[in-house]
């Protein structure tokens, strides 16, 4: 029996994480232990660790890491915080493998943890990009610190093996995501204002704007020019909240405020999965900066007006129309996905990230690799350089 666990720090992550979860519980070799924490244990951003249970999934352990605080100083504090909870529970019991998930400082702190232990650690979403954000170094710092790589598509596996990774343990998995696309019943409108409570009479704007953290003393005047662009668009507008980034508390009294004022929007805090993926669907477009629009949404068709730098670098489908923070940009990019004849033309558009089929590929790796001195033992591969 190998024992493997799976960190999930946020619903962000947990909602990508969620087909693979399944294969491995239904897996007769493997024991799944789930790590839960961050945003997962507070109250503040609706202690998503109650879905996972009702998910159906246990939780082996929790680690309290968070402070209520989302300055530099705060960040970095919960960052020591989570390494030394980590620390905690792989002393209490060492798994066999650790899975870990993109690019958040929570994350950092869980692989950071685990080196001194040598727990081998197996890595999703590589190799990405995202210039305007500080998970851009955390995100290559876990590839660093991990031992396999399951990377969405070839050009990210290609930037991990720039890093000096061997090839055997890179694989191109696609992003587990899209696998729930596959399988997923998605709810009629109906249903899904029924299951929420939200009105949905006219097809909404669904907008998620983090703060972009290397600019974050600058994401109220971000959050302002959003807002005043979804004025002026008229359109009713769906607000899903922001992360746990520097910045964060700003953008999220922001949106509730505007909500107030605003007859036509509406705010929640977590959808769950197929609360999610079932409002994309029936969404009018997506606004914001959130990875969702670049991954998932190309899957459905759905136009997606990406706002500033934060996702800049990532590799992205016809669906995305990319615009600078002002008013008047993102008012025009709101206009171009509203057009008719845009979002019918994305429908013959293949996504990039994978056909949905990633964690049949991510789990049959991790049940099969030897747990042998070749996997912990790194061996850096030289590339020429070229002054």
């Amino acid at each position: 029996m190998r024992s493997i666990a799976v960190v999930t720090v946020g619903r962000s992550d947990y909602g990508i994480y969620v087909p693979l979860l399944r294969r491995l519980r239904e897996a007769e070799d493997i024991q799944l232990r789930i790590l839960a924490a961050g945003t997962h244990l507070s109250p503040e951003f609706g202690r998503t660790v109650d879905l996972i249970e009702r998910d159906g999934f246990s939780i082996s352990a929790r680690v309290e890491m968070l402070l209520s605080s989302d300055s530099p100083e705060g960040i970095a504090k919960s960052m020591g915080l989570g390494v030394a909870g980590f620390a905690q529970v792989y002393g209490a019991s060492r798994p066999d493998l650790l899975v870990a998930l993109g690019d958040r400082f929570e994350m950092l702190s869980a692989v950071a943890a685990a080196v001194p232990f040598n727990i081998p650690v197996a890595h999703l979403h590589g190799g990405e990009i995202t210039q305007g954000a500080i998970d851009e170094a955390f995100r290559h710092a876990i590839t660093k610190m991990s031992h396999l790589h399951f990377v969405a598509t070839a050009e990210y596996g290609r930037r991990v093996a720039q890093m000096g990774e061997e090839a055997w343990r890179i694989t191109v998995s696609g992003a587990p995501a899209l696998d729930h696309l596959r399988t997923l019943r998605l709810l009629s409108r109906e249903d899904l204002a029924k299951a929420t409570g939200l009105r949905l009479d006219r097809p909404p704007l669904l907008v998620t704007f983090h703060p972009v953290t290397l600019e974050y003393e600058q994401a109220g005047a971000q959050v302002d020019e959003l807002l005043a662009a979804l004025k002026d668009a008229g359109q009713p507008v769906i607000f899903t909240m922001p992360n746990a980034d520097t910045g964060g508390r700003a953008v999220r009294a922001s949106i509730l405020r505007w909500v107030q004022d605003h007859p036509l929007a509406q705010a929640v805090e977590n959808l769950g999965t197929e609360g999610y993926f079932s409002l994309m669907s029936h969404a009018a477009a997506m606004v914001g900066n959130s990875s969702s629009g670049l991954i998932e949404a190309p899957s459905l068709g759905l136009p997606v007006v990406n706002i500033g730098s934060r996702q800049a670098g990532r590799v992205r489908a016809a669906n995305v129309i990319d615009v600078e923070g002002g008013r008047a940009a993102i008012l025009s990019g709101i206009h171009q996905a509203l057009v008719p004849d845009f979002r019918q033309h994305l429908s013959r558009e293949p996504n990039p990230y994978g056909d949905g089929t990633a964690s049949e590929r991510i789990v049959a790796r991790l049940k099969t690799i030897a747990l042998d001195d070749r996997l912990l033992r790194k061996r850096f591969v030289d590339h020429t350089f070229v002054a």
